[in-house]
């Protein structure tokens, strides 16, 4: 049995590990990740306050703005209906009898007209018209113009009647993807969703993305919902794509499981991150060794600690968040504190916990010697 110890101690060094020890992550500030900085910062009521402000900032009216109606104005593919009269005595139309007293003098039907890519429609006597980039208001003003002098106190009425320029495309968890007709009354986020069918899943697990151009944001549906001054007006060629849980978080370390864990969009705080993964094992856990692995926004940051930090290729720093949980104070620091996508939440082993594997492992070769022993007697 002691030959046995002493072999065991021997092979102590060898001993299995579930990560780095809360003193190598405290020391790792400074060192490089794919040839960027990493900073270690502690998390107190001063860091959970920058993390909270940028993720506001990131709302839907703080990066798009409210918006205002697209307004009706004609684009390649539209519809448009056109009528033109002229007072009589007719000069270029024929005459209609509305009674003894009443003639009107009324333009032939004229065929429904699409805009084609070249921006124009075709009309009796006018010829060829622009009309990419105006309202119908004024296309009518442009056929009168182009009439005068020609038909006797012309008249026209241009109404769209199909709207295939201005439209936003709702995809993803929806009841049906589609393309939604933008008119001048200035359809909303939530408009946009209700025509598409509505949200295939619950609301508190359905975020919105929204991409105009080059930017793009997402918000969970639910504070949507809540704060009114979200419901923004779509604008042409937006994308609405509604997505069903799409975060997760990796757990490792001293933790009741090791997982990847997916959360809804409506958010998730470390404490229910924590919660969710069976907390903290008692036997093993450093309770001043939790930690939380981000790529951060910068200005989450405090920015005299990161003015030389370098950044990876989407202008991001790599941070380790530090929770002391040995003070009451961090369960309310951890409720507040927001998990984001793909963050790392790592739990370092207690610096006896090493010693206790080492000292079962002793025991478990003792009493396996005392057994081969009394079963040869």
């Amino acid at each position: 049995m002691a030959i046995a110890a002493l072999a065991m101690l021997g092979a102590c060094s060898s001993l299995g590990s579930s990560g780095p020890s809360a003193g190598s992550v405290t020391r790792s500030e400074g060192e490089g990740y794919s040839g960027q900085d990493i900073r270690v910062v502690q998390l107190d009521d001063a860091a959970v306050r920058r993390t909270t402000r940028v993720a506001q900032a990131t709302r839907f009216a703080d990066v798009f703005g409210k918006g205002s109606p697209v307004g009706t104005v004609i684009g390649s593919g539209d519809a448009l209906d056109i009528a033109v009269w002229e007072a009589p005595p007719a000069v270029l139309f024929g005459a209609t009898n509305l009674g003894s007293s009443s003639t009107v003098t009324q333009s032939a039907a004229i065929p429904q007209q699409v805009v084609g890519e070249e921006g124009t429609v075709s009309i009796p006597f006018v010829g060829q018209l622009p009309v990419i980039g105006l309202t119908p208001q004024q296309v009518e003003r442009a056929i009168v113009s182009r009439l005068k002098g020609r038909a006797h106190d012309p008249q026209a009425v241009v109404r769209l009647v199909q709207n295939e320029a201005r439209t936003a495309t709702v995809m993803g968890e929806v009841g049906a993807s589609r393309r939604i007709p933008l008119t001048a009354r200035g359809e909303r986020l939530l408009d946009a969703l209700a025509s598409a069918g509505g949200a295939r899943q619950p609301v508190g697990k359905v975020t919105i993305q929204l991409s105009r151009g080059m930017r793009t944001t997402a918000m969970p549906l639910e504070a949507v919902i809540r704060d009114p001054s979200q419901n923004i007006i779509l604008q042409p060629d937006d994308v609405l794509t509604v997505m069903f849980q799409p975060y997760s978080f990796i757990a490792l370390g001293a933790v009741g499981q090791n997982a990847e864990v997916p959360f809804e969009g409506g958010g998730l705080s470390l404490a229910q991150a924590l919660g969710r993964i069976g907390g903290l094992r008692d036997e093993r856990a450093n309770v001043r060794g939790v930690f939380v692995f981000r790529l951060e926004a910068p200005d989450a940051l405090d920015s005299t600690s990161i003015a030389d930090a370098r950044r990876t290729a989407d202008d991001r720093i790599p941070v380790i968040y530090r929770l002391d949980m040995s003070d009451a104070s961090s369960l309310f620091l951890a409720q507040d504190f927001v998990v984001h996508d793909r963050d790392v939440i790592y739990v370092s082993n207690a610096p006896g916990a090493d010693l206790q594997k080492f000292i079962n492992s002793v025991s478990s070769a003792a009493f396996s010697i005392i057994a081969v022993g009394n079963s040869v007697k």
